[in-house]
């Protein structure tokens, strides 16, 4: 769909880092949005808010909930996270992102970790994907939409595209968060995993608008790729709510599923 920009494109510059799960980052403009370059897509705070609950607590993301509680800027931030609840087998781990300039926050997430363990237990990962990168096609972005993280991640199309109605099908490659640092594979597929609703809209987007309120997903495994596709649906009732479901695979098979929820309202 989109080209990527750059090899070496990143969403956030470290500014200071106060200790595990604590940190000020300035946003690179890779993470805007596609209506504007002031205000962020959701993916890259979801991977920021993530990389956060990893810093503070060991154990592998099962359930990960953003909670995005107004636009969120192009602007130096704070994040920080802290267990909630340390359990001998499980943790649950909150984090939040604050808009320093307008002395708020802007999202709040919450995760549930579970054991790191060997993986001889059973397994039922699903079936390979039918398809590889490979064998997606480019789309140009739409006119009038901005670059930023449309620019940044890299897109093949295998079924649909962003401005055709309904569900997509899409292979993703989401650039590093940190340039100097590694992004973990629960942080890579939450930086592709709120482009649900996008990728599977039903309405014109420039004259409708469906923003998500939050992000759920549920890890089934982490991710072995850095490849991911993206199998999206949006489903309206005609009122104000939608909700955008997608199933997450990588090259293996699945690795997570979410649920958005969507206010629905014209432009």
């Amino acid at each position: 769909m989109f080209e990527k920009s750059a090899p070496d494109t990143t969403f956030y510059r470290l500014i200071d880092a106060f200790g595990e799960g604590r940190a000020r980052v300035e946003p690179l403009p890779s993470t805007a949005s596609p209506w504007g370059s002031q205000t962020q897509h959701g993916g890259p705070p979801a991977a920021l808010l993530a990389w956060a609950v990893e810093g503070v607590a060991d154990g592998v993301v099962g359930r990960f909930t953003m909670e995005l509680l107004g636009p969120v800027p192009v602007a130096p931030l704070s994040v920080s996270a802290r267990i909630e609840r340390k359990g001998r087998r499980v943790q649950l781990v909150a984090a939040e992102l604050y808009d320093e300039q307008a002395a708020r926050s802007v999202a709040h997430a919450r995760a549930w970790l579970f054991p790191r363990v060997p993986t001889d237990g059973p397994a039922t990962p699903g079936r390979p994907p039918a398809t590889a990168p490979a064998d997606g096609r480019h789309h140009p972005r739409p006119e009038g939409w901005s670059g930023g993280y449309l620019d940044a991640v890299e897109w093949r199309w295998v079924e649909g595209a962003v401005e055709e109605p309904g569900p997509g099908v899409v292979w993703m490659r989401a650039p590093d968060l940190f340039a100097d640092q590694p992004t973990s594979p629960v942080q890579r597929l939450l930086a592709c995993a709120d482009s649900a609703s996008g990728a599977s809209a039903v309405l014109d987007p420039r004259t409708w608008g469906f923003l998500n309120t939050e992000l759920t997903v549920h890890v089934v495994r982490e991710p072995e790729d850095e490849w991911l596709l993206l199998d999206a649906e949006t489903v309206l009732a005609g009122g104000s709510l939608g909700l955008a479901s997608a199933t997450v695979h990588d090259p293996r098979g699945l690795v997570a599923r979410s649920n958005q929820a969507l206010l629905v309202s014209r432009r």
